[in-house]
């Protein structure tokens, strides 16, 4: 290579990693065939990597098709790009365009290949990989070994992953997390915490994985002592450690725990910076009913997202204060923020809280007219308990027949309930009788409808109920409600 192409490559290495890449590459690319460099795979490799890096692969793509030679150096980097960028598949046909031209793989090209297959979720071809770096002895690279198991994590392949892991001789707090997660997961918490316990080694990652797996399983004494065990081996807890932790405290009624990370993450910064901190501290003090602290947050947090309205919307309309609820929802709107589904799930909820069924009728027509938000299950929920609180039963029934989708037992039970305590006898027998034939298990519903025909001293039909009951070995659980 002479002076000047050597000279040429370092100024589009340097153009390359600049600050203002993203704005130039077409130039840079445009400086790259003026100097003579469009056929030099090390400067291509580079350019490739930087596309993929600013999520350009497509671009990336269009270059290395105009290659005439490419090597192993630049197959490797447009591989890695498409286990980073989409279309993920791509990066196992550049692995079999590689192949076809003799170019044997190396180390750093399975990796990335590992990682497009976890992406697609594709099991039976991340085998297929797994087995030819068996044939070729790469396994013992640590970037395979954990390629392979995040591989079998990610496709819920976990005896796969086991078989790979005990054969390990030195595992790494990479593969440990892996496993640990990929055991929660698959919804195997003890084994989860079995591996956890095992750990040589812990970092935050190690923490956070178990505290939200418990978390996520409604294990909220354990999340707490994890928690605790965690502050006592000297690990500081960042914002995925609150985030699990402060659903535990709110189901829990902690306060006292609550309200110490609360300090903590004010201490550290984390409620001005972090969106999802400020979020679930809002969501801990509705729960616990303390609606000033939850504003006092809401009010604090400069850079609130859908979720932080939603969250106190969701706080009001569970502490039974669906107008100052409504009230948000008009500031929401007012300030430009674009709602979600959730956000009305919320705003209906209070609605029905404050008995406002006018509002909202005219909050549920506006999701498709003025937000383009097609009504869901959930929302036609809101509005049948909505209807069904203030008396409105036949309306409440004629929305359900209406509906684009099949009603679920909580749309039927929201009805039932409704119906019993407005007394309207014929409805509720039929809501009982939908919800026997979507749950012909639950032993809940054969006593509301039996309960519903004592009332009205209809005895015959009691006892086809307790018939229907014994010939479907039906039990009634204790404590419910029963008749003769």
């Amino acid at each position: 290579m002479s002076k000047a192409c050597r000279e040429a490559e370092r100024r589009v290495l340097s153009l390359l990693h600049g600050r203002k890449t993203r704005t130039h590459l077409r130039q840079i690319h445009g400086h790259l065939l003026r100097h003579g460099l469009g056929q030099f795979n090390q400067v291509l490799a580079h350019f490739v990597s930087v596309c993929w890096s600013l999520d350009k692969m497509s671009y990336a793509n269009r270059v290395f098709d105009h290659t005439h030679n490419p090597n192993i150096l630049l197959f490797n980097s447009m591989i890695k790009g498409f286990s980073i960028c989409e279309p993920f598949e791509q990066s196992l046909y550049m692995f079999s365009l590689m192949k076809d031209r003799g170019i044997c793989p190396d180390e750093y090209t399975y990796a990335p290949l590992l990682k497009s297959c976890s992406n697609i979720c594709d099991h039976r071809l991340g085998q297929c990989v797994h087995g030819q770096i068996l044939r070729v002895g790469f396994e013992c690279f640590s970037s395979i070994r954990i390629g392979v198991i995040d591989l079998y994590v990610t496709c819920g392949k976990m005896e796969d992953a086991r078989k790979v892991f005990d054969a390990l001789s030195h595992r790494d707090v990479i593969v440990w997390n892996l496993m640990v997660r990929g055991f929660c997961k698959t919804g195997d918490v003890d084994t989860g915490l079995y591996l956890f316990r095992q750990m040589g080694e812990r970092n935050v990652i190690s923490w956070n994985s178990m505290i939200s797996c418990l978390t996520q399983c409604g294990r909220d004494s354990e999340t707490l002592e994890l928690f605790r065990e965690m502050l006592d081996q000297r690990f500081e807890p960042d914002e995925a450690t609150v985030v699990a932790v402060l659903p535990a405290c709110a189901h829990l009624g902690d306060v006292e725990v609550g309200k110490w990370i609360h300090s903590y993450t004010d201490s550290k910064g984390l409620l001005k910076q972090v969106v999802s901190v400020g979020n679930s501290l809002i969501n801990f003090y509705c729960k616990c009913g303390d609606l000033d602290a939850a504003c006092s947050i809401f009010d604090q947090t400069p850079r609130k997202n859908v979720v932080s309205w939603n969250t106190l919307i969701s706080g009001y309309a569970f502490n039974g204060r669906g107008e100052l609820g409504i009230d948000l929802f008009e500031k929401m709107m007012n300030k430009g923020e674009g709602p979600n589904d959730a956000t009305f799930v919320g705003v209906l909820t209070c609605c029905a809280h404050a008995g406002l069924v006018e509002k909202a009728k005219e909050l549920f027509a506006s999701m498709v007219v003025s937000h383009q938000l097609e009504p869901k299950l959930g929302h036609y929920g809101c509005m049948v308990d909505v209807l069904g609180r203030s008396g409105r039963l036949k309306e409440a029934h004629d929305l359900i027949k209406s509906m684009p989708m099949k009603p679920n037992a909580a749309l039927w039970g929201a009805l039932l309930g409704a119906c019993s305590t407005h007394g309207e006898v014929e409805l509720a027998e039929l809501a009982a009788k939908e919800l026997i034939n979507l749950e012909p298990r639950n032993s809940g519903n054969y006593v509301l409808l039996s309960n519903i025909y004592a009332e009205e001293g209809r005895w015959d039909e009691v006892e086809k109920v307790r018939d229907l009951m014994r010939e479907n070995c039906i039990k009634k659980t204790p404590g419910q409600s029963a008749i003769g």
